[in-house]
């Protein structure tokens, strides 16, 4: 399974982000879950080893690798026990790109290189108590105020909410509109009208700061609006494949890190005085995952050479999310199972892997809407 897109430099890169993830993550992650924080150290420290937005232009802070870089750190988080916990990939992948593509250049100036060392911490809150994967059912309104909007709303189960500096919100400019009515503006949390709701306490992913967000009459000065106003929905679309195929890498290395416990589990572990693994339903269920995981990765692997030619299509990034997750939780679900009753248990890897994994066929677009939108181009 070894993949062939990836040069010697990425692999040395690679290198340093499994031994962060090994050394200052996974020793630390089922403390930071019961605690439903991950520590703002842990951010500098990232930044530190360059691997906070990897891709950003140097002219804004960053090293300027290719995209690559991106997907090497989202592959650890995903293979890391606890990694669904440090949502490095909402930051990196989505907001940063948001900024680079999109925002004024006094914008990008401010933000970006603070982005990069891990001073600021950003989120992005598209979801809404009454609209989840039908963005253009948002609420939130923006309302054009002299040279500020006036934000009023309020987001749900955002990511990093807790503890962000800046959040790029989706809202409604113009109501009647409909899809061109959604404009996106990067809110600083330090202004008055901003606050957060509880933190959300979830099944997995337990310290990524996820939280509710409220705008009570809150000024944001004009040029924090990214892009044209009323082109909200239209930078989304433009960006969701990156986010989609992001989530379908994690997934793989999810399902690659439980189907390695299992393997080494199940050759320990003696049922009937033989190994679980000589059982042959044992032997061929891990075929079936190991089989799933090698055609995952060539298909990743087509993706994201279409993503650095930029020829990557909406309905391909949607495949990948779509089988990549289902794959993952298929996958997940028969690890677990092979581990018996230990399986259960939150102090074997196998179970946080489980927990972790199951909102990769929500969020994003669930796997129902992937359907849908695959299907609307046949």
């Amino acid at each position: 399974m070894q993949s062939s897109i990836f040069s010697e430099e990425h692999e040395l890169f690679r290198e340093t982000v499994r031994r962060f993830f090994r050394e200052a993550v996974e020793p630390f992650s089922a403390e930071w879950e019961r605690k439903e924080q991950v520590p703002r150290e842990l951010w500098l420290q990232a930044g530190e080893l360059g691997l906070l937005c990897p891709s950003i232009p140097e002219t804004y802070g960053g090293a300027g690798g290719d995209f690559l870089y991106n997907v090497i750190v989202a592959e650890e988080i995903g293979y890391a026990i606890g990694g669904g916990s440090v949502a490095f990939s909402a930051h990196s992948d989505i907001v940063a790109y948001y900024l680079l593509g999109h925002a004024a250049e006094e914008l990008k100036q401010e933000w970006l290189p603070k982005m990069v060392t891990g001073e600021c911490l950003t989120s992005i809150a598209m979801t809404e108590p009454g609209a989840g994967s039908d963005l253009k059912a948002i609420k939130t309104r923006a309302v054009r105020d002299g040279d500020h909007y006036v934000l009023n709303g309020a987001k749900t189960f955002i990511t990093n909410g807790l503890d962000a500096d800046l959040v790029v919100v989706a809202c409604k400019t113009n109501p009647e509109a409909g899809a061109k009515g959604i404009s996106l503006i990067a809110v600083d949390t330090r202004l008055p009208g901003f606050r957060r709701g509880k933190t959300l306490e979830k099944i997995g992913q337990r310290a990524s700061g996820t939280v509710e967000l409220f705008f009570d009459d809150l000024r944001v000065p004009q040029q924090c609006l990214l892009g044209e106003e009323g082109a909200g929905f239209a930078i989304m679309m433009e960006e969701l494949p990156r986010e989609r195929l992001n989530i379908a890498i994690r997934a793989h290395t999810s399902a690659l890190r439980a189907y390695e416990e299992t393997v080494s589990y199940v050759k320990q572990r003696s049922v009937f005085d033989q190994a679980v693994f000589d059982f042959q339903t044992c032997k061929h269920a891990l075929a079936e995952i190991n089989t799933d995981l090698a055609v995952g990765r060539a298909f990743l692997d087509q993706c994201l050479s279409q993503m650095l030619r930029n020829t990557l299509t909406p309905e391909a990034a949607a495949m990948a999310k779509l089988w990549l997750a289902e794959m993952e939780w298929r996958s997940l679900d028969r690890c677990l199972q092979l581990h018996g009753g230990y399986g259960y248990m939150m102090e074997y890897p196998i179970a946080r892997l489980f927990v972790d994994a199951r909102s990769r066929r929500i969020y994003g677009g669930s796997s129902e809407i992937m359907r849908e939108f695959v299907a609307r181009k046949i």
